[in-house]
């Protein structure tokens, strides 16, 4: 009797340890979610009820490759398509490294003629080398994305992009602001003093991250300490149009005529507020304060006389791509 319990005792210690491997392993799996999770993110709402989620780095990342497709006068269909092509090729990351010598959001190679390793990281630049080689595809707009995408990598899994496809048609449509505050973000670390400053005043003024938390915006920090920074990095990114008004102090005011192309430079810099320390946005008698964040968009009360106006006000020194 004895034998035969040492027996089961011993039949027994191969489950007890693979039991405990697999608890430590969730054990570890689960400090590395606890470690990795943060309530700093950006969430777009499609108009179907679907989500989508990202953290502050990649929405920088996707409203630049939307910025830039405004900048260039390319359709939603163009933001799509190139979305699906980020997300798939380097999960809205700026990349320091990929297959052989892809590089950054979209795995460019300087080997084939992209550009330069530099270059290639600077997400404004690889964005606008992707829609050049886009417009070439023909008929692009009517195309599967995964076609018109396959044409432009030369991948070796040109299936791949169709999964993303909804996911970027969500983004895109809320970033080129067909759907107006569809898109907020929560930045745990701003500081609450000066989005309330800014409010007082009316308002009316790891993946690797590659660049970091801001996208294309990374860069020279503008000396001015006012809207000056903001005004360089949306030139840079979203184009001349909407003009700026002069900026004034910490804020810098774009009037637009089109409101979807207020709300798609309003979430443009709710994407960016943290790079460009944006205390608030303002459109459309509508607030997005980095105080108070988690608050979303809210309605100003009584109505602003500038409703029409794009308005940031810069708690700080905001951060400006070089020129």
């Amino acid at each position: 009797m004895a034998a035969a319990s040492r027996r089961g005792r011993r039949r027994l210690w191969p489950v007890v340890i693979g039991v405990g491997v697999v608890l430590a392993l969730v054990g570890y799996l689960a400090v590395r979610f606890i470690r990795s999770a943060t309530s700093d993110a950006c969430t777009a709402h499609g108009t179907d009820g679907t989500t989508v989620t990202l953290d502050l780095d990649q929405a920088s990342h996707a409203a630049t490759i939307a910025a830039v497709a405004h900048a260039r006068g390319l359709p939603e269909r163009a933001v799509t398509i190139a979305l699906a092509t980020a997300i798939q090729e380097s999960k809205l990351r700026d990349l320091s490294y990929g297959d052989r010598d892809s590089l950054g959001l979209f795995q460019q190679r300087p080997s084939e003629g992209w550009g330069s390793p530099a270059q290639i990281r600077d997400p404004v630049y690889a964005s606008g080398k992707f829609f050049d080689a886009l417009v070439k595809v023909p008929d692009y707009v009517d195309l599967p994305v995964t076609v018109a995408a396959q044409d432009v990598q030369h991948s070796g899994y040109p299936e791949a992009y169709a999964s993303h496809e909804a996911t970027a048609a969500t983004l895109a449509d809320v970033l080129t602001g067909q759907e107006g505050p569809a898109l907020t973000c929560t930045i745990s670390g701003a500081s609450k003093s000066g989005a309330d400053a800014a409010q007082a005043g009316g308002g009316s003024g790891t993946d690797d991250a590659g660049a970091g938390r801001g996208g294309g915006t990374a860069g020279v920090v503008h000396e001015g300490g006012d809207g000056g920074g903001v005004a360089a990095a949306v030139r840079r990114e979203f184009g001349r149009v909407p003009a700026a008004v002069p900026a004034t102090g910490s804020s810098v005011s774009y009037p637009v005529t089109e409101t979807a192309t207020g709300w798609s430079l309003a979430l443009w810099l709710v994407c960016h507020a943290d790079a460009l320390h944006a205390a608030s946005v303002t459109f459309d008698n509508r607030r997005w304060s980095s105080g108070a964040s988690d608050h979303g968009w809210t309605q100003i009360s009584p109505a602003s006389a500038n409703s029409s106006t794009v308005a940031v006000n810069v708690s700080r020194p905001a951060v400006a791509a070089a020129p």
